[in-house]
């Protein structure tokens, strides 16, 4: 069998219903990372889903625990071995989701159950991630039976159950296992394609540093009548050290947590793609971010600051009366080369040159590291030679995603090259209710995933 008629099986696969059965199925778990009452539906999904549907097309699979023991998340990897001396590709895609959210999703729709209206499937984790390991198991499967079980290659699969609550444990479980895992490239699908028409590759993500800054000043409330102009106020001091780091248009103040530059190669790149306003999307404010740079060069190429709650006081309810405290939860996103070990003694440094010693910093759930493969790389030319031929239209090529994966247990601990070709887009709800994919999309990604899970097959594949 050819290439093309490979393809056109998973055409039908798509047409006669059996990629709506399968997400189905799978998006039924409710296989949230986040809640620690779901951890039993983490095994489940492992044990009664996806190793089945793996020992089906000759994997061997193995579930193991978490290194982590604040988290029990498992992980499974499947190993489909044919020879030696042959390539070896790893693919990794993550089984948990966020939490469902049952009571916000519009009516008629279940986070559990997959529904169709339209052009859409809606369902929890539709796009992040079952809906994307859903696709390339289905590439992987009819390739298999195109070349009659005989790939010319190994594939190792890898999937975690932790990946919305931070992959906890990821990084040991690879260092510890290392052998097992070795490869020779990444290939992964996660995140949004830039544009729904066509393919997107990006070779890493952003990193993210999350942090809280918090002014504490007293025990208990006083009313501002009695003691207004008397009493300092820890929403006001903590406001103007938020200010102190970020102007009033989003630009980061402080040179330590952006880059100096952005380099030569990146800047090639990126001068090919262009962000466009999305009509399902919100509107894009322009004049947002670092002054002087493109939408383009501030997503994929800088760092941003951004405030993700401020409280003090009662909100809900609020007080004629002075808080005792105040706090903010913050996060800074970044891209290769920043060190995010160094931000909280560079925002400590700051804060105090300001004379805001009074307010406390502290790094939260750690940080996922930037990583951000050569754009030159044999293997990225070579993924984008085999998109092209299949889908027939320009790809777009990030140097990272703008949002943030846990990329860098493969690309600094495996060292492997990385490549991630996103089956989603950008208004696809994720991580908020109605989360959905698209058909059109998910028919285009199953045709491209087969082009590639073929051309690994054939010469000309990077050593």
């Amino acid at each position: 069998m050819n290439r093309k008629k490979a393809i056109l099986l998973l055409e039908e696969y798509y047409d006669d219903g059996f990629f709506f059965k399968d997400l189905s199925r799978r998006i039924a778990f409710q296989t949230e990372s986040q809640n620690p009452d779901k951890v039993s539906n983490l095994y489940e999904y492992l044990s009664r889903e996806i190793t089945p549907s793996l020992n089906e097309i000759g994997f061997d699979c193995k579930i193991y625990e978490n290194p982590d023991s604040k988290f029990k998340g498992p992980f499974l990897v499947g190993n489909r071995h044919e020879g030696n001396n042959l390539p070896t590709v790893l693919v990794y895609g993550h089984g948990d989701v966020v939490r469902g959210e049952d009571n916000n999703w519009r009516k008629g729709l279940n986070p559990w159950k997959v529904v169709k209206e339209g052009d859409r499937l809606y369902g929890r984790g539709t796009a992040d991630n079952k809906g994307q390991h859903t696709i390339n198991f289905a590439a992987i499967k009819y390739i298999l039976k195109a070349r009659k079980y005989k790939l010319g290659y190994n594939i190792k699969i890898l999937i975690e159950t932790g990946e919305e609550n931070g992959s906890p444990g990821l990084r040991e479980f690879c260092k510890q296992n290392k052998e097992i895992l070795k490869a020779n490239v990444l290939i992964a699908s996660d995140g949004p394609r830039l544009k729904k028409e066509r393919p997107t590759i990006f070779m890493g993500s952003r990193g993210v540093f999350n942090f809280t800054m918090k002014v504490n000043l007293r025990r208990g409330a006083f009313h501002s009548g009695n003691w207004g102009g008397l009493l300092s106020n820890p929403g006001i001091i903590l406001a103007h050290a938020i200010s102190s780091l970020i102007s009033s248009s989003g630009e980061i103040k402080v040179a330590g947590l952006k880059p100096e530059k952005i380099p030569k190669s990146i800047k090639n790149v990126i001068k090919k793609i262009n962000i466009i306003q999305n009509s399902d999307g919100p509107i894009i404010d322009q004049s947002w971010g670092e002054k002087g740079l493109s939408l383009e060069e501030k997503v994929f190429a800088w760092n941003t600051l951004e405030v993700l709650s401020f409280k003090t006081g009662n909100p809900e309810n609020p007080m004629h009366a002075i808080p005792p405290e105040a706090v903010a939860n913050c996060h800074i996103r970044y891209v290769v080369p920043s060190d995010p070990k160094k931000f909280l003694k560079i925002i400590r440094n700051h804060l105090d040159k300001e004379g805001f010693e009074i307010v406390k910093i502290e790094g939260t759930r750690g940080f996922m590291s930037a990583t951000r493969l050569d754009p030159e790389h044999p293997w990225v030319k070579w993924t984008i030679k085999s998109l092209k031929k299949t889908s027939g239209v320009e790809v777009d090529v990030l140097p990272n995603l703008g949002g943030t994966l846990p990329n860098d247990a493969f690309s600094e601990i495996l060292n492997l090259p990385t490549i991630w070709i996103p089956h989603s887009y950008p208004s696809c709800s994720q991580h908020a209710p109605n989360e959905h994919i698209l058909e059109s999309i998910t028919k285009s990604a199953l045709k491209i995933m087969g082009g590639i899970f073929w051309d690994l097959g054939e010469p000309g594949v990077p050593k």
